[in-house]
């Protein structure tokens, strides 16, 4: 018998480590809640993550099973547990973050412990990429530190199947699943962890607030509703639109990769099916029919588009294997310079920022977004995190912890290489000289405001143009066409100098001049 311990890998389809403790059966699977974990989390991701584990666990009750669900710390549950089941292995897809390594060699400590020479094996796969983040390296041995020639080895590397999902047969009976869990909840009690089969606490039972921004379908079917969507039509367009906030061109997956709601391998294997499309011209009239109209959607190469978006999947990995090789950049920075970088301390520009109330209209409309649907456009990360780093001269960890709190779909590696990235301390980082303009980017990507207006109520009706040249527009102008929204907190041609001069200094060039 296997015990199978849930993680990032809510599904039961395509999970490497699920169906490897299949093989061997019966397999008991449980997720444990863990206090030390919860605490880095947000309000969105803890109710995404409920929602997840209530269709897992329907999931197992469809096939003659159940969920056990513990609260507390895995390396006091797991032991009890696979102690009372007489399990013969332990089994779970292996996490690739500091926190998570910790986590998991106290994990197999534990459970060589209680039982010395009759203790369950451990067995841990690897599930959460497609590639392992020690398989892709330079000809020299070393990790990769700029993405371009990381991404030539991957797209050439052989791709996994999905694997296939547990039939009732290969589970251990929700009946015999209540047993043993009722032997062991008592003792529990005494090293203050629960465990129950099937029962799942609400987001105020684990400490949390009800978000503000509204859910959307979570789980597997969620996932895979998402999924079917993009490759239909959508992801023969990706390249000419997923930088337009407006065209909802991208495939809205990343929460479902992140928490493992759906496997890597399965949405590589539907990328396979679209390429066969758009090799063979079929996928032409998926891309006239698309909405919208605009010459770029019109002009899509349907197969460049679709190798677009597994460079996306692609950089999800890259800054995988960033963070594994050097888990300290969650809080430093991943690029040395000869000084510290002169941060400034401005909680009000902070809290501007945050609101979005900057008077920057592309950069409040995403830092809105952010609130009303724990979400934000790909792009407008990057604009908002530049104007953060670059025009407030704010350090970017204010930014990371923000997001980190707010998002639906954080992910440390991708939210750590994205901050490093424009903050320009990462790893194939956006050179400090190259500060974005927030007025042009609006322009470019919203050039009928569209995006913006949509999030920021108080522009709505203003011509475009005058959204666009709102840094410009003397106050009496302002107060005309848009009395309640705010002039520009800080004057960006200025910081942008200031910005220059503050990464200069901490590069050792002040000090030669």
């Amino acid at each position: 018998m296997d015990l199978f311990w849930h993680r990032r890998d809510l599904r039961v389809a395509d999970n490497v480590g699920l169906s490897a403790a299949a093989d061997h059966g019966p397999v008991v699977p449980c997720f444990v809640l863990d206090d030390a974990v919860l605490e880095h989390a947000g309000p969105p991701r803890v109710r995404y993550l409920l929602a997840s584990l209530a269709e897992l666990r329907d999931a197992y009750r469809e096939r003659g099973s159940d969920l056990i669900v513990g609260r507390g710390d895995p390396a006091e549950i797991l032991p009890q547990l696979a102690a009372a089941l007489g399990a013969d292995r332990v089994v779970w897809n292996r996490g690739y973050s500091g926190l998570a390594r910790e986590r998991d060699a106290r994990v197999e400590e534990s459970l060589a412990e209680p039982l010395g020479a009759e203790s369950p094996d451990v067995e841990t796969y690897h599930d959460a990429v497609i590639h392992d983040p020690d398989a892709i390296r330079t000809n020299k041995g070393d990790p990769y530190s700029v993405f371009t020639y990381y991404w030539k080895k991957w797209r050439d590397r052989e791709k996994a199947t999905p694997e296939p999902a547990p039939s009732e047969g290969d589970l251990l009976d929700a009946e015999r699943l209540r047993a043993v869990v009722d032997d062991i909840a008592a003792d529990l009690d005494a090293v203050d962890a629960t465990i129950s089969v099937g029962t799942l606490p609400t987001i105020a039972d684990l400490g949390f607030a009800e978000p503000e921004a509204d859910p959307i379908p979570a789980g597997t079917a969620g996932a895979r509703d998402r999924l079917s969507s993009f490759v239909e039509a959508d992801v023969f367009r990706y390249e000419a639109l997923r930088d337009v906030p407006a065209a909802s061109a991208t495939s809205d997956l990343s929460q479902d990769l992140s928490f493992g709601t759906i496997g890597p391998r399965e949405v590589y294997a539907a990328t396979e099916d679209a390429m066969e499309r758009a090799a063979a011209g079929d996928a032409d009239d998926a891309v006239a029919d698309l909405e919208g109209g605009d010459a770029d959607s019109e002009d899509a190469d349907p197969v460049s588009s679709v190798r677009e978006f597994r460079s996306q999947l692609a950089w999800r990995e890259f800054y995988l294997q960033v963070l594994f090789h050097n888990p300290g950049t969650v809080s430093r920075n991943y690029k040395s310079y000869e000084h510290p970088i002169d941060w400034r301390d401005d909680p009000d520009t902070l809290a501007a920022w945050k609101r979005g109330e900057t008077g920057y209209p592309i950069v409040d409309a995403g830092m809105r977004q952010l609130r009303t649907e724990a979400d934000m456009h790909n792009r407008v990360r990057m604009i908002v995190a530049s104007f953060l780093t670059k025009d407030l001269l704010v350090d970017w960890r204010e930014g990371y912890a923000h997001f980190r709190e707010h998002l639906r779909d954080h992910d440390t590696a991708n939210d750590v290489g994205g901050w490093q990235w424009a903050a320009s301390t990462g790893t194939d980082a956006q050179p400090y000289f190259r500060i974005f303009n927030p007025m042009t980017q609006g322009e470019r990507y919203d050039p009928d405001a569209e995006y913006i207006t949509t999030h920021v109520p108080e522009l709505r009706g203003v011509d475009p143009d005058l959204i666009h040249d709102w840094h410009e527009l003397d106050p009496d102008r302002r107060e005309a066409v848009a009395p309640e929204y705010p002039a520009p907190i800080v004057d960006h041609a200025e910081r942008r100098e200031d910005a220059l001069a503050t990464f200069e200094a901490a590069r050792g060039e002040a000090d030669d001049g």
